[in-house]
């Protein structure tokens, strides 16, 4: 890594900025992504995937590590002729590929080099697609073996968010029914260039190893876009179309609680009974 440019050096001799149509803030200080790093891992033999490495920061700090290969998904075709020069002294252990990782197929991406069928995720998400794109990993076919994914603060504190905190929604459900989700650091605006309008938390999500059957998790979508949908109503009137008081009794869910106050757990019993 010695004999590489600064971060800043690169994006200067490339001509490059961020582009704020991508939602783009780049984080430039290396010491800063080692830590994001070290304490999302150890990734040690693994396959790393990193969506929107920009310039590269927490691309350079995953190939420091031990895991055996990462893959790299960018978007914007900027940025591709600099990550590739990170072929230079890592040769095969990194590819860049450049994508829109909302379509990628993970599990094709891995059989197509004949790597393992899972691997960790690793992003400073653009803030545009970071929901979508974690939903995505969440609820889709592919399942990784972590994420470490950064968000803008108020989306990491939703999906962290334990039952009754203003946070918790609908997001908070279907992250804690699927993983154990942790907030490991917080970072504040400056520490982005250029800095956006609101502070970053890093979160991470650790899949768990009992996974609800495809069916009920779609189920669990179902009842929770209704509650959360009309949060301020009473679960009887909220999932009316879902089966209502009977489906809540049925649960044993007290029919007149509002959907803040619904345990994930508890979500999960009345997804088993749709």
């Amino acid at each position: 890594m010695t004999d590489l440019p600064t971060l800043r050096e690169s994006l200067e001799q490339h001509g490059l900025m961020a582009k704020k149509a991508f939602g783009q803030h780049f984080l430039l200080d290396l010491n800063v992504t080692r830590k994001i790093v070290r304490l999302g891992g150890p990734y040690d033999g693994d396959t790393v995937i990193e969506v929107g490495p920009g310039p590269g920061g927490l691309t350079r700090a995953v190939l420091e590590t031990e895991a055996s290969r990462l893959i790299a998904i960018e978007k914007d075709a900027r940025f591709i002729d600099l990550l590739e020069e990170l072929k230079i002294p890592y040769g095969e252990r990194f590819e860049v590929i450049e994508a829109d990782a909302l379509k990628v197929d993970e599990s094709a991406l891995l059989a197509d080099r004949n790597l393992p069928p899972r691997a960790h995720i690793v992003s400073n998400l653009p803030y545009n697609v970071g929901t979508p794109l974690l939903i995505k990993w969440l609820t889709g076919p592919w399942r990784p073996l972590s994420m470490t994914l950064m968000f803008q603060l108020e989306v990491a504190l939703r999906v962290v968010a334990p039952v009754g905190d203003d946070d918790y929604g609908r997001l908070s459900v279907i992250a804690q029914v699927l993983c154990d989700c942790e907030k490991i650091m917080d970072l504040p605006a400056r520490a982005f260039t250029p800095p956006p309008k609101v502070d970053s938390a890093v979160v991470r999500l650790t899949p768990k190893a009992e996974r609800p059957d495809d069916a009920l998790v779609k189920n669990l979508e179902k009842l929770t876009a209704a509650a959360f949908g009309q949060r301020r109503k009473m679960l009887r009137a909220s999932l009316k179309s879902l089966g209502g008081e009977a489906l809540l009794v049925r649960a044993g869910i007290e029919p007149t609680l509002r959907a803040e106050q619904v345990a994930p757990g508890d979500f999960v019993r009345m997804a088993g009974l749709l």
